[in-house]
């Protein structure tokens, strides 16, 4: 016997296209912090941010973006940041390591060179990206209220976040005292 024929939209031998109304002149980047603290729960602070599609306009989130975001952390933790930044080109842009070296709340660690396998965040985006999967959003609106969503229902569920460290293999030991 046979197993049954997957039935799909499109014609056989061409990949299905789906047009979307209208043109969106915008694009979303959302930049992440997990945040872990020995016994405290984990926590996930985020930051979603439109742009606008416009000729010569910034298209991702400049260094002062991040400045803002871990000001926001800071205030929202009430206590020291250690940040674990990758090595994408705007952590390493010199107004921010001046901003890192001003402040001594502040303590950054810097990633080898690619190693997305030890950064919690890129777990967080993968939760994210399955979540979303296999979904044809009608609207640019849509696309970011799905996003949102998905970024606050793994907020609200710190062990999700304490799994993306999990996954990393990195463990957070806490100073012993002296």
């Amino acid at each position: 016997m046979t197993p049954p024929r997957a039935r799909t939209w499109g014609r056989r031998g061409q990949t299905p296209v789906i047009h979307v109304r209208g043109r969106s002149r915008r694009r979303t980047s959302v930049a992440a912090l997990c945040c872990y603290k020995p016994g405290e729960k984990s926590r996930l602070i985020h930051r979603p941010r439109t742009h606008l599609l416009l000729k010569g306009a910034r298209k991702s989130f400049s260094w002062k973006d991040y400045r803002d975001l871990l000001v926001r952390a800071h205030i929202q933790l009430d206590s020291p940041i250690v940040v674990v930044w990758d090595n994408l080109n705007t952590h390493l842009a010199a107004g921010l390591k001046r901003y890192e070296a001003e402040h001594d709340w502040l303590t950054t660690v810097r990633l080898p060179a690619y190693a997305p396998d030890l950064n919690p965040v890129e777990a967080v985006w993968s939760l994210v990206r399955r979540a979303m999967a296999n979904t044809a959003f009608a609207t640019r609106d849509d696309l970011d209220r799905t996003l949102r969503r998905e970024l606050r229902r793994i907020q609200l569920r710190p062990h999700l976040i304490d799994g993306c460290l999990t996954a990393t293999g990195l463990a957070i030991n806490p100073p012993t005292p002296p």
